[in-house]
């Protein structure tokens, strides 16, 4: 018989992954304007490959929020300090969505005042989320210019061009401020998570 490995559920008390798993070398503190709210879906929660418990750890400014479907109480209750709030997110087709509050680029002007709703989950699961929560539908979109090319190579990209969401935050944050260079910090730490997980086999 194998001998048994020692403490083997042994989590991190940072970041709750298992101890041979830990993340916590990776995360880079970097201070944003922007509050970011992530509403991460349930599957997401202790994946190995998922990237929003990393920049959660990283960020100052941030939430996160674990649900599949967010009704108006639910979001009026996490969005109660008074901030421009918008949706990252792709356009739509609306003939089944409640259609989005017109995106105010004149809010978009001061960092501090804006709050970043995003939501962690793999496309598809993402697409159900935001269909179970009109209030969500209703929120202005803001869509990434320019999105840089991910090296997000352990979780398989459906259409080209999409981003992890560490990938996807930063972008947006640094469309937003003007300074790319305040998040490349994170997204070098990132490129070692992603080296990190590609070693130990989380590969797509």
């Amino acid at each position: 018989m194998p001998p048994t490995p020692a403490h083997p559920r042994l989590r991190c008390a940072v970041c709750a992954r298992p101890a041979r798993m830990c993340i916590c070398q990776w995360v880079t503190p970097t201070d944003q304007p922007t509050e970011v709210l992530i509403l991460q879906h349930p599957l997401e929660v202790g994946h190995a490959k998922n990237s929003a418990g990393l920049l959660h750890l990283s960020l100052a400014n941030s939430r996160m929020v674990v649900g599949e479907g967010f009704d108006a109480p639910a979001l009026q209750a996490l969005l109660q300090e008074s901030r421009y709030t918008v949706l990252l997110y792709p356009p739509t087709d609306y003939a089944s969505h409640a259609v989005p509050t017109a995106l105010d680029a004149a809010q978009l002007m001061d960092p501090a005042k804006l709050r970043l709703v995003v939501l962690d989950a793999t496309w598809r699961k993402s697409r159900k989320m935001l269909h179970q929560s009109p209030a969500l539908q209703s929120l202005p979109r803001l869509a990434l210019r320019d999105a840089p090319a991910s090296v997000y190579a352990i979780r398989k990209a459906h259409q080209p061009g999409q981003l992890s969401t560490l990938e996807a935050i930063c972008a947006a944050l640094a469309q937003l401020q003007g300074d790319a260079a305040a998040y490349l910090p994170l997204l070098r730490a990132f490129a070692g998570f992603v080296a990190q997980q590609s070693a130990r086999g989380a590969v797509p």
